[in-house]
């Protein structure tokens, strides 16, 4: 049964938390990104704002993923009828909550997604077809297990090998929170739940993904990592003003 394939090459994308127009979709194209990620879980976003920045990127060509709060149908099955080509859930832990996760997120067989037929989705036009349109979207829409507890790494087997579900992305922040060392991304224990997520991604044929910084991203490039989510907004943000500040402020001078 259709369900997201492999990329070729990893996927490269990031994070958008605070900025909240749909020329952030413009911008994401024109740095030449292959996704970014709305941030529902911790943003300030509604649905009227994931329509209209979903369905910019849905012109453009561009994915556009969203992570949502929680799990539920209302969250999951509402976000990609928005527009959001893929739906990531924070803190997966249990094959009971992948399931439903594939469930809401693909249509039958692959799941029991309702059939909204027209609107952010479709890019507001009408479908000829509604199998071939299930079929496709059932092989491009990308249902997304965030892996970061302690709980999730000891179940992963058991979540990967869940139909419908497409990538395992590991939260590094909380994953060191749940092991009790929170900040503390290469401590052996972290390294051994990481290595324990890439290598089930591959066996059960998933994507394998992480958020999180240049260095740890550099890392687990090499270990079969191929959906990459690096920074935020606000950091980018911030990192640029404070170059402007660093060059163009005067030095204060000690006479």
């Amino acid at each position: 049964m259709p369900t997201a394939q492999i990329p070729d090459k990893p996927l490269v994308g990031t994070m958008i938390r605070m900025v909240n127009s749909p020329g952030i979709a413009h911008i994401v194209f024109q740095a030449g990104l292959d996704f970014f990620m709305l941030d529902m879980e911790h943003g300030a976003y509604t649905f009227n704002d994931l329509c209209a920045i979903a369905g910019t990127a849905y012109t453009l060509k561009l994915d556009c993923y969203v992570r949502v709060p929680e799990l539920s149908r209302g969250y999951v099955s509402r976000a990609l009828d928005c527009g959001a080509t893929g739906v990531m859930v924070p803190m997966i832990e249990t094959v009971e909550q992948a399931q439903k996760l594939a469930s809401w997120a693909k249509y039958p067989p692959v799941g029991k997604r309702g059939m909204g037929s027209i609107g952010a989705l479709t890019g507001y036009g009408r479908i000829s077809s509604a199998s071939s349109f299930m079929e496709e979207a059932n092989s491009t829409t990308v249902a997304i297990a965030q892996i970061e507890t302690v709980t999730g790494i000891k179940n992963i087997t058991e979540i990967a090998a869940v139909d419908g579900i497409d990538a395992l992305l590991v939260g590094p922040y909380d994953l060191s929170v749940s092991h009790g060392d929170p900040g503390n991304f290469t401590s052996p224990i972290m390294n051994k739940s990481i290595q324990k997520v890439a290598e089930t991604a591959r066996e059960n044929g998933k994507i394998f993904g992480m958020h999180a910084g240049n260095s740890l991203l550099d890392f687990w490039i090499h270990h079969g990592m191929n959906m990459i989510m690096n920074d935020l907004d606000i950091n980018i943000l911030l990192t640029g003003m404070q170059n402007i500040s660093e060059r163009f402020k005067p030095k204060t001078t000690v006479v």
